[in-house]
């Protein structure tokens, strides 16, 4: 635990009353050392609620004089650099939305030139890494040292329990490509508290060197993301639940996950070779139709499964593995030309 960056605080500084009593009940937590609030939010809908502006880095200056927390902010523009040094901001993130624009990024590492405050970069809302590692590069040359990374998932097409799906391997290849401390935000994977313990203990367990966990003194009424925001006492509940690995351990686990996403993609690619596959075998039983040919031509299967088996084989790979597989994948083609050949209703 003493190795861990713990960071919370509300989605959004909303008043001076909200921030004040949020942090005062976090800094009685003694494993919080940052308290985190959005002064600028930027918002899918334009009447939405977008931030306080400089009153709300007023009232977090405050909040860090009271409390003694740490404190950090989100910028998007030079201009909000500008204010957040000047209101002593303790450490800088830049958001999801930003990261995608490597011209808002550019913007933003040359505003900080010449300073060297710690900066935390959000992955972008897209599942790209080079993007993610590009804005890493861009403050490296600004000459920014204090670069950390925070995973916040990523936006899926897929219907999912999570607000943004947490694809563990990206930020653990990030991590293998670069050595800079990776933080979650769990309150952005998840989009709901129900699942901020689970994914919060599965991101410890990948050696993870932080969380950042959005808390509020009355989640119900925030006037953002109030879904995934906690009260300060379920904090302590929450914190008090986990188990924190030792860095050793989480590692190999970590390393692990990378090794079983990449198998993941691998099989995906699998299943849409297979589906491809199956789709020119459908068109073969169409031509072997017209043309009046028989479905099985077993000289030809022979000696296609003698190559696989002579190529798997060079490839490290067991023939019986490679008669199993092709011998399945055979028969399904044979089936399926077989129901073309009766004329029976192909299901795509």
């Amino acid at each position: 635990m003493k190795d861990s960056l713990i960071i919370a605080g509300p989605c959004s500084v909303e008043s001076e009353e909200q921030i004040m009593a949020t942090a005062q009940a976090l800094a009685q937590i003694p494993q919080v050392t940052m308290l985190r609030g959005g002064i600028w939010k930027p918002r899918t809908r334009p009447d939405a609620f977008e931030g306080r502006g400089e009153q709300g880095l007023v009232w977090l200056r405050e909040a860090k004089h009271e409390t003694g927390l740490r404190t950090i902010t989100e910028v998007a523009t030079p201009e909000h650099v500008e204010l957040a040094l000047k209101y002593d901001v303790d450490a800088l993130w830049i958001g999801a939305r930003t990261v995608v624009n490597p011209f808002s990024v550019q913007q933003l590492a040359d505003a900080l030139k010449g300073t060297d405050i710690p900066v935390f970069i959000k992955n972008p809302v897209s599942p790209d890494l080079n993007l993610w590692l590009g804005a890493f590069e861009r403050f490296q040359k600004a000459g920014l040292t204090q670069l950390s990374a925070i995973h916040r998932g990523f936006v899926y097409y897929k219907e999912s329990p999570y607000r943004n799906y947490p694809m563990w391997e990206i930020p653990i290849e990030l991590t293998q490509r670069l050595n800079v401390p990776l933080i979650t935000d769990v309150s952005h994977i998840c989009g709901n508290r129900e699942l901020l313990q689970s994914t919060a203990q599965k991101a410890l367990d990948l050696a993870t060197d932080g969380l950042m966990i959005e808390c509020h003194v009355n989640p119900d009424a925030a006037l953002t993301d109030g879904k995934q925001q906690i009260t300060p006492e379920e904090l302590m509940q929450l914190l008090a639940s986990l188990t924190f690995r030792s860095k050793q351990s989480g590692h190999v686990e970590r390393d692990l996950a990378g090794l079983r996403g990449e198998i993941d993609d691998i099989d995906s690619e699998l299943l849409q070779l297979l589906a491809r596959r199956m789709e020119v075998s459908a068109q073969i039983g169409e031509y072997k139709k017209r043309n009046n040919v028989t479905v099985v031509q077993m000289d030809r299967w022979k000696k296609i499964l003698a190559d696989h088996v002579a190529a798997g084989e060079g490839m490290g790979l067991s023939p019986i593995l490679i008669n199993k597989v092709f011998e399945a994948i055979h028969q399904a083609s044979i089936e399926r030309q077989g129901r073309i050949m009766e004329n029976e209703e192909e299901v795509h």
